[in-house]
C-alpha cells in the first residue's frame, strides 16, 4: 500500500505543472461551493438574529399610495401617519401591548472639536421595547421628557465612539453635544446591536420624539411620523392587531366602504422569513451552478489520465510482466486521480474559507464556514477522485501486457 502510495505520488511530481493544473478546476469548484454555502448560511443567521432583535410580534405601518391623474405614485405618497394616529392604535387596538411612532433626519452631530454625520430618531420611550434596545452606560429618556419635549438624547456606540473616542464612550455621558446646532445633554449610551442588511444599526442618535418635530424635523403636517412600529401582545396575535389597525385607521380617515386603505400594514416577522427563504433558495442556486465546476474539474482529471495512460503505457507492460496484477495497476491509477482530486479539494477548502472571510471583511456580509460545509466538500472532491479516475484505471488494467511491451 506504501509503496504504491509512493508510487503515485512521484509518478505526479514528475509532471508539476500538469498535476497543479489538473487540481485547478477541482479547487475552484471547492472554493465555489464552499462560498456559496457560507455566504447562504450567514445570511441566515443574520435573519434570525434580526428576527430576534425585532421579535416574533411586531407589525409595521407606513404611508400608503397615492394616485394623481390616475397615475399611482407608489409606496409612501399617500397620506401621511401622526403621532396621534399611533397613540390611538395604542388606546384603541386591544391586541396592541406598544407603540413606536418615529421620525428622522439626518444631522450632523456635534461634541467640543469633534463632530460626525449621522441619522437623529425621533422615537418615544416604546422604541426601546418594541426595537429591543439595551442600555450600555446612563439610562433611557423617560416618558416626562417625551412629554415635556425635553432637549434630551440617547447615543448609539458607533456615534460615541467617533465622538469620544475608541473605550471612551462612557464619557459622553452628562456632555452637551449639538445636533444641527441645537443643544442637548446626553442621558445614555445605546448597547451596540451590529449590522442590518448592510447598514450600522449603531449610526445612531435618539432624542424624544416631539422634540424631534419641534426642533430637527420640518414638515408641512405638525405631527406627521415617518412609520409606525406596533408591538402586539404576542405572536398568535399579530393577524387580529393588523385587522384591529385597519379598521382604526379607515375609521379615523373616514375611508368610505370599497375604497383602498391610504396606508400600509407589514408583518415583519413574515418579510424577514421570506427574505431568509429567498436568501437559502439563491445560496442553493449558486452552490449548484459552482458544483458545476467540480464536473469540469473531474473531468479535466479523467482526460490527464487517460492521457498519463498513454504515455505510461511500456511502464504498465512491465509491470505486469514481473507479476503486478490488473487490481494492482488499477488501484494505482485510481489513487493517483484520488490524490489530485483530494489536494485540490484541500486547497479549495482553505481558498473557499479565505474568500469567506474577505467577503466579511471588504463587502460587510455576514458570512458562516460550516463544518458541513467542509465535509460536504471534501466528500465531494473523493468522490470526483473516484468517479473521474475509474474509467483511466479501467482501461490501463485491461492492457495486456505483450501489447504495453511493444508501445513506444
Amino acid at each position: 500500500m506504501f509503496e504504491t502510495f509512493k508510487t503515485a505520488m512521484l509518478s505526479l511530481l514528475a509532471n508539476k505543472s500538469r498535476s497543479m493544473l489538473t487540481m485547478l478546476g477541482v479547487l475552484i469548484g471547492v472554493a465555489a461551493v464552499i462560498t456559496m454555502i457560507a455566504v447562504g448560511t450567514g445570511a441566515s443567521r443574520q435573519m434570525e438574529s434580526i428576527m430576534s432583535g425585532i421579535g416574533s410580534n411586531v407589525i409595521m405601518l407606513m404611508p400608503g399610495s397615492n394616485r394623481q391623474g390616475g397615475i399611482q405614485l407608489g409606496s409612501g405618497s399617500g397620506r401621511q401617519i401622526t403621532y396621534a394616529d399611533a397613540m390611538a392604535i395604542k388606546n384603541e387596538c386591544p391586541s396592541v401591548l406598544e407603540v413606536s411612532p418615529m421620525v428622522s433626519s439626518f444631522t450632523q452631530v456635534v461634541l467640543g472639536n469633534q463632530n460626525w454625520a449621522t441619522q437623529t430618531q425621533g422615537v418615544t420611550t416604546g422604541a426601546f421595547s418594541v426595537n429591543v434596545w439595551n442600555i450600555a452606560e446612563g439610562s433611557f429618556f423617560s416618558e416626562a421628557d417625551v412629554r415635556g419635549a425635553t432637549k434630551v438624547c440617547l447615543l448609539g456606540s458607533t456615534v460615541a465612539t467617533n465622538l469620544m473616542g475608541e473605550g471612551n464612550e462612557a464619557g459622553a455621558i452628562g456632555q452637551s453635544i449639538r445636533i444641527n446646532k441645537v443643544p442637548f445633554e446626553v442621558v445614555g449610551v445605546l448597547a451596540p446591536k451590529g449590522a442590518q442588511f448592510g447598514n450600522d444599526q449603531d449610526d445612531v442618535v435618539m432624542v424624544p420624539i416631539t422634540t424631534a418635530m419641534r426642533r430637527l424635523v420640518r414638515s408641512q403636517i405638525a405631527d406627521q411620523v415617518r412609520n409606525v412600529s406596533i408591538q402586539v401582545i404576542n405572536a398568535d396575535s399579530v393577524t387580529a392587531a393588523m385587522n384591529e389597525v385597519t379598521a382604526l385607521m379607515r375609521q379615523r380617515r373616514g375611508t368610505a366602504e370599497g375604497r383602498d386603505d391610504e396606508f400600509t400594514i407589514r408583518n415583519l416577522a413574515q418579510m424577514i422569513e421570506s427574505a431568509r427563504q429567498s436568501s437559502q433558495v439563491m445560496a442553493l442556486l449558486l452552490g449548484a451552478v459552482a458544483s458545476v465546476s467540480l464536473l469540469v474539474g473531474g473531468i479535466g482529471i479523467m482526460n490527464i489520465m487517460l492521457v498519463s495512460v498513454t504515455e505510461r503505457t511500456r511502464e504498465i507492460g512491465i509491470r505486469m510482466a514481473i507479476g503486478a496484477r490488473r487490481g494492482d495497476i488499477r488501484f494505482q491509477f485510481l489513487l493517483e486521480a484520488m490524490i489530485l482530486s483530494l489536494l485540490g479539494g484541500a486547497i479549495g477548502i482553505l481558498s473557499g474559507f479565505g474568500i469567506s472571510q474577505a467577503i466579511t471583511k471588504f463587502l460587510g456580509w455576514q458570512t458562516e464556514v460550516s463544518i458541513y460545509s467542509i465535509i460536504i466538500s471534501a466528500g465531494f472532491s473523493g468522490i470526483v477522485g473516484i468517479f473521474f479516475g475509474f474509467y483511466p484505471a479501467w482501461k490501463a488494467s485491461l492492457l495486456r501486457p505483450i501489447d504495453a511491451l511493444r508501445a513506444d
